[in-house]
């Protein structure tokens, strides 16, 4: 599985990104190039802020559904998306999607970080799940909007 934590995964994210433009159109689902960038910025947040919480996660969700986050296997089209993250309002493209490439740069230099704070939903991830797990989510919506 590619990471977010390598420069070649670094490298092809980003240069998926910068062929997006604002009128980039989906090939499904909702959202609006904007509101995609918006709604990518969430999972890189809360690597980066990596917190202590007190929330170990829901052991029906980790034992179902956490290793679907960091496999091999895509994500399925039209997944449901938690309410907190769904952008209810128009988002401008050019302002998102410069926010998400600095937080991608962002998580990507935490390479060499030894600390990584569980999920708040999906518990303890592994250095490498958390490259994974961002890599596979970056990938699903640059997917989405046909980078």
């Amino acid at each position: 599985m590619k990471s977010l934590l390598t420069e070649e995964g670094h490298k092809e994210i980003t240069t998926r990104l910068s062929k997006l433009t604002e009128n980039s159109k989906g090939n499904w689902g909702k959202m609006t190039v904007g509101q995609m960038s918006w709604h990518c910025q969430y999972p890189l947040k809360l690597a980066i802020k990596n917190k202590e919480n007190s929330s170990k996660g829901n052991w029906l969700i980790k034992t179902f559904f956490k290793k679907s986050l960091y496999n091999d296997k895509p994500y399925r089209k039209n997944l449901p998306t938690a309410p907190q993250l769904k952008a209810k309002e128009p988002k401008d493209f050019s302002n998102e999607s410069a926010i998400l490439k600095n937080l991608i740069d962002e998580f990507s230099a935490l390479k060499n970080r030894n600390k990584w704070y569980p999920h708040p939903m999906f518990g303890e991830f592994t250095k490498e799940q958390w490259g994974q797990l961002e890599y596979k989510h970056l990938d699903h919506h640059l997917k989405q909007f046909g980078v």
